[in-house]
C-alpha cells in the first residue's frame, strides 16, 4: 500500500540509508587493504579475502532474498538484516587477525544482501503507482553514488583515523536505521511461511553462484585456471548452475521463481541490468587506479575527482524520475546514458602521462550524466511488469545481475590490463636499438645531461638506459589503461539494441502489491 506525507519521506530515507551502507561497503575497504595487511601482519594475496568474502556472501544472498522476505515478511527480514549488518560492522572493527575479520566481513556480506532488494522492494511499494520513476531514481542515489564514494570514504577515514573505523561508522547509522524501519515500515504478509523449504536449492544456490563469484574475485591474480582450485570451482559453478535452474523449474515451492522469467522486461532487464553493473563497477575500478598508479595522484585527490561526477548524478536523479513518470520512453533515456558512457570511456582513452585533474573533470562529468541515465531507466524496465511477490525476487534477481556484471567487468579489465601490459611493452621495446635514430639521440640526451650533473660516463650511460626503461614502462601501463577504457566504451555502446527488446511503455506501469 502507498504511503503519504511525512511516513512516505521517512521509510524513503530509511531504506535509502540502509542500502546505502551495503553499497559503500562493497568498496570502501579496498583502499585500506595495505593498511590492514601491515596491521593484521598477513600477506596481501590473503587480506584480499576481506573483499572477496564479502562479495561472494552478498552475491548468495541477492537471488533468494525475496524468498527470505516473503517467508519470514519483508519488514522482519529486513530490520534482521540491518541488525546483524551493524553487529558484524562492529565485530570487523574490533577483529584481533585477519580470520577473524574475513569471517566477519562474511557475516556482513550475508546481511548487506538482504538489504538491497529487500529496501528496492520496500522504497517501490511505497511510493504509488505514477511516481515510481521518482522511487526508482531515489533508490538510484545510493545504487551509483554508493560504490563511487566508497573508497574516498574509506581512504579519508584510514588517513585521519584507522582503518577500524571504516567498520564502526556503520555502527549509530544501522541503528538509527534499524529504529526507524521497525517504526514506520509496515508489516508484509509471509506468503512464504510454513511452506517446504528447498534446501537443495539453497544449497545448489551457494555453491553455484559462491564459486563463480569466487572465480570472478581470484582468478586473474591467481592466473586463472593455472590453480587447481579456480579449475575446480570453474566446474563447480557449471555443473552447479544448470543444477539449480533444473531444481528450481522442477519443484511447487522455488527459492528462485524463474517464472518471472515470462516477463520479456524483466528477462532482457537481466542482461542490461549485468551490463550497467560491468560499467559502473569497471570504470570505478580503472580510474582509481589509474590515477594513483599513473598519474601520481592520492587517494583523496582521486576523492576529490570522483566527487564532482557523482554530485551530478545526484542532482540529475531526481529529474530523470520526472520524465520517465511524465511518459518519455525509458529506452530513449538509456541510448543517451549508454552514448555518454562511450563518450566518457572514448575521452579518457586519449589520455597521456601528461594528463591532469582538468582534463579528467569533464570525462567524469559526462560519465556522471550518464549513470543517472541509465541506473533508473534499466531498473524501471526491469521491473515494471512485477507485483506481489515476483517484486522481491525480481529485484534480488536484478541487483544480483548487476554485481556480478561487475565482479566480471573487473575481471575482464584485470586481465586485460594484464595482456595488454605485456603486448604493448613488446611493440615499445622493439624501437629500442642501436639502429634506430630516435632512440640513439634520446638515450645521448639523458647520458649528457647525467654527466652534468657529475655522474661518470659509465653511470650517466646506466641511469640513462634506467630512464627509458622507465618511460617504456609508464607508457606500456598507460596504453594499456587507454584499451581498458576503450573496451568498457564499446561493451556499453553495443548493448543499446538490448534495449529495444523490451516493450516500450507511454509511462512506468509498476502494479503496487495490494497488501
Amino acid at each position: 500500500m502507498a504511503e503519504t506525507g511525512f511516513r512516505k519521506w521517512i521509510i524513503t530515507i530509511t531504506v535509502i540509508v540502509a542500502s546505502l551502507l551495503e553499497l559503500i561497503d562493497t568498496t570502501i575497504v579496498n583502499v585500506s587493504l595495505p593498511v590492514i595487511q601491515g596491521n593484521l601482519g598477513a600477506t596481501l594475496e590473503d587480506v584480499a579475502w576481506v573483499v572477496t568474502g564479502y562479495a561472494v556472501a552478498n552475491v548468495i544472498v541477492l537471488p533468494m532474498s525475496g524468498w527470505l522476505g516473503s517467508r519470514f515478511g519483508r519488514k522482519n527480514y529486513f530490520i534482521t538484516s540491518i541488525i546483524v549488518f551493524t553487529i558484524a560492522s562492529f565485530l570487523c572493527g574490533n577483529s584481533t587477525s585477519l580470520d577473524e575479520l574475513v569471517i566477519f566481513r562474511i557475516l556482513q556480506g550475508l546481511a548487506g544482501g538482504g538489504l538491497i532488494s529487500t529496501s528496492q522492494a520496500i522504497l517501490i511499494e511505497t511510493w504509488p503507482r505514477e511516481q515510481i520513476g521518482t522511487a526508482t531514481a531515489l533508490f538510484g542515489l545510493g545504487a551509483v553514488v554508493g560504490p563511487t564514494v566508497g573508497p574516498t570514504i574509506g581512504g579519508y577515514i584510514t588517513d585521519h583515523a584507522t582503518w577500524r573505523w571504516i567498520f564502526y561508522v556503520n555502527i549509530p547509522v544501522g541503528a538509527i536505521a534499524a529504529f526507524c524501519a521497525y517504526t514506520f515500515v509496515r508489516e508484509t504478509p509471509k506468503e512464504a511461511k510454513g511452506k517446504p523449504v528447498d534446501w537443495w536449492g539453497i544449497a545448489l544456490l551457494a555453491v553455484a553462484v559462491g564459486s563463480l563469484q569466487t572465480i570472478l574475485e581470484k582468478g586473474e591474480s591467481e592466473d586463472w585456471f593455472a590453480k587447481t582450485y579456480i579449475l575446480v570451482l570453474t566446474i563447480a559453478a557449471i555443473l552447479g548452475v544448470f543444477l539449480f535452474i533444473w531444481r528450481e523449474m522442477s519443484i511447487d515451492y522455488p527459492i528462485v521463481n524463474f517464472g518471472i522469467m515470462r516477463h520479456r522486461s524483466f528477462a532482457v532487464g537481466m542482461f542490461t541490468s549485468f551490463v550497467l553493473g560491468f560499467g559502473l563497477y569497471g570504470s570505478v575500478f580503472v580510474f582509481p587506479v589509474f590515477c594513483q598508479n599513473l598519474l601520481g595522484f592520492s587517494a583523496q585527490q582521486t576523492g576529490e575527482l570522483l566527487f564532482p561526477g557523482g554530485l551530478c548524478t545526484i542532482i540529475m536523479m531526481p529529474f530523470i524520475g520526472k520524465m520517465l513518470n511524465r511518459g518519455i520512453p525509458a529506452q530513449f533515456m538509456a541510448t543517451a546514458g549508454m552514448f555518454l558512457f562511450f563518450v566518457f570511456t572514448t575521452m579518457l582513452s586519449n589520455s597521456t602521462l601528461g594528463t591532469g585533474e582538468k582534463d579528467v573533470l569533464i570525462p567524469l562529468l559526462i560519465r556522471g550524466i550518464g549513470m543517472a541515465l541509465l541506473f533508473v531507466p534499466l531498473t524501471t524496465l526491469a521491473i515494471a511488469d512485477l507485483k506481489g511477490p515476483e517484486l522481491g525476487q525480481g529485484t534480488g534477481l536484478n541487483n544480483m545481475m548487476r554485481q556480478l556484471g561487475g565482479s566480471f567487468g573487473i575481471a575482464v579489465l584485470t586481465t586485460i590490463i594484464h595482456i595488454r601490459t605485456a603486448k604493448h611493452r613488446s611493440d615499445l621495446l622493439s624501437n629500442i636499438n642501436p639502429y634506430n635514430n630516435a632512440f640513439n639521440d634520446r638515450l645521448n640526451m639523458l647520458q649528457h645531461a647525467f654527466m652534468a650533473k657529475g655522474k661518470s660516463v659509465t653511470d650517466a650511460l646506466h641511469m640513462a638506459y634506467m630512464a627509458i626503461e622507465g618511460a617504456v614502462t609508464r607508457q606500456s601501463i598507460l596504453l594499456t589503461y587507454d584499451d581498458a577504457y576503450w573496451i568498457s566504451g564499446l561493451v556499453m555502446l553495443f548493448s543499446i539494441p538490448l534495449l529495444y527488446l523490451q516493450p516500450f511503455k507511454k509511462a512506468a506501469k509498476l502494479p503496487v502489491d495490494a497488501h
